[in-house]
């Protein structure tokens, strides 16, 4: 096997551990839905010990949708965090630390019940969200940089797979005969803390990325022990090379700021581009699925929708690991592609489904088809492929910041489906799905004309593009921001 293709155990190990970290942003994504009714009767029950009274219908949708949303409100002020643990404390260091918040969040929403408080359960979803931003951050930006360049893409979409194996352990586990009944619903939500043990266990176990050690800590044979660990050879002198040429760019470029990557018309083009691509991750209206599925199905007339969200959850995982296989043979930019046009095909059909459904009863099975598609094309390219890539726009200065920025993209437009959707469609009723399909042709177009493909390529050549795209249009820039932009080496 050629050496750069080389998958080692400490690789493996180091990977596995941190997606940990996104299995949980996956677990609680898709938690909160299944047991929504028996929550709610929590609610009515600790509002009525207070207040002597029935708590009222928009009481309750209001307390309800702050426990929901509260997450996504976590998740972009965790986001906007990564970069002041990242650079300070190190990838590894922080993915452990921040177990702590999962912790917290465990024993807010655990004991909720115990104590009478669903305060103490909007604030473990708060907390919970807090861990998911910064996990976000860290597990990609960890997994691109201890992988080899050929291995990138492949091992980068086990963070969605982490995501997606996650939102399915949270839907089998929230089945009432499991966990999601009266009894046991606040250990469904407190059960976050197994995953937090073993991520404590591991991580220790796993080195810090060698590009953090070498680039931001000057310890060279640290790194060059952490490579020769993590590639299983002695012979690490190309990666060795790569991050030195990487390291030389890098003291004469300074750390880069939020302010200061929005400021700068070099970064423009390749901010836009992470930013799209989140946000068309989000807005594809994969959440209104997850959220909403289990509706969904009801109104399409399927007698068990438990079990066809059920199986929504199965085939997003299986799509996510045929991903996994295929993104570095087809390459990142014709997933996304082909992927935003599948999802764009299957809504129409969704769409026509729901619409005719009052007509022609054999139509929910069609609607069936329809989602499964949808949630398919998703784990082709727009699920694994923008969480990665921002990593490989960017350099090591850049990179925390443009990571942070792409991050509360895609928590805030996550944020806007979650509370908007149920709205929209009461509003819109069966043609709901048609907005995303206009947003996921919009993002396709987007993609097509302005997305560069960064399959096995370094750095170098792919800002190489972007520099020329900028120096086109007029700009003038420094020969920081040239260094910054132009003369990073493989990811």
């Amino acid at each position: 096997m050629n050496q750069q293709k080389k998958i080692t155990f400490p690789l493996m190990m180091s990977v596995g551990a941190a997606v940990i970290g996104s299995l949980q942003f996956g677990y609680n994504t898709g938690v909160i839905n299944a047991p929504q009714k028996i929550i709610e009767k929590f609610i009515n029950e600790t509002w009525f010990e207070r207040y002597q009274e029935p708590i009222t219908k928009n009481s309750l949708t209001a307390i309800w949708s702050i426990a929901v949303a509260i997450f996504s409100v976590g998740g972009i002020f965790g986001s906007f965090s990564v970069g002041l643990f990242v650079n300070r404390f190190g990838r590894r260091n922080s993915m452990l630390m921040v177990n702590v918040l999962s912790f917290i969040s465990a024993i807010l929403m655990g004991f909720s019940k115990m104590a009478s408080s669903w305060e103490m359960l909007i604030a473990g979803r708060f907390v919970v969200g807090l861990y998911s931003g910064l996990s976000t951050g860290f597990v990609p930006m960890y997994v691109g940089e201890v992988s080899p360049t050929s291995l990138r893409g492949a091992l980068g979409t086990l963070h969605q797979l982490g995501i997606v194996v996650g939102i399915l352990i949270a839907q089998v586990f929230g089945m009432e005969a499991i966990m999601g009944n009266d009894n046991l619903w606040p250990l469904l939500l407190g059960f976050i803390f197994v995953p937090a043990v073993l991520q404590c266990i591991l991580l220790p176990l796993c080195p810090e990325s060698p590009r953090f050690l070498l680039i931001n800590k000057n310890e060279e044979n640290k790194a060059k022990t952490v490579l020769k660990k993590l590639r299983g050879t002695t012979d690490v002198s190309a990666d060795m090379q790569e991050m030195k040429e990487e390291s030389r760019q890098m003291m004469r470029e300074k750390k880069v700021t939020i302010p200061e990557l929005f400021r700068s018309p070099l970064y423009r083009q390749p901010l836009i581009v992470a930013v799209i691509l989140q946000l068309s991750q989000q807005l594809s209206g994969i959440n209104a699925i997850f959220y909403y599925s289990t509706r969904i199905f009801e109104k399409a007339g399927v007698e068990q929708p438990v079990y066809a969200t059920i199986g929504a959850g199965v085939v997003n995982t299986a799509f996510t690991v045929v991903s996994l296989f295929v993104v570095e043979r087809a390459g990142r930019r014709s997933l996304h592609l082909l992927g935003l046009l599948g999802m764009a095909g299957s809504a129409v059909l969704m769409t026509i489904a729901l619409a005719l459904l009052d007509q022609l009863k054999w139509m929910s099975y069609l609607s069936i088809v329809a989602i499964f598609a949808f949630v398919a094309f998703f784990e082709i390219g727009p699920g694994p492929i923008p969480w990665f890539i921002v990593a490989e726009l960017f350099s090591q200065g850049p990179r925390p910041s443009a990571i942070a920025v792409a991050g509360f993209s895609n928590w805030t437009a996550n944020f806007i489906v979650g509370m908007g959707f149920q709205y929209v469609e009461e509003l819109c009723g069966p043609y709901v799905f048609i907005i995303f399909t206009v947003l996921l042709l919009s993002f396709f177009i987007f993609t097509y004309f302005k997305v560069p493909e960064t399959k096995g390529r370094t750095f170098d050549e792919i800002s190489a593009g972007f520099r020329q795209s900028s120096a086109s249009g007029g700009e003038k820039h420094s020969p920081e921001e040239l260094n910054s932009l132009g003369a990073d080496s493989q990811l």
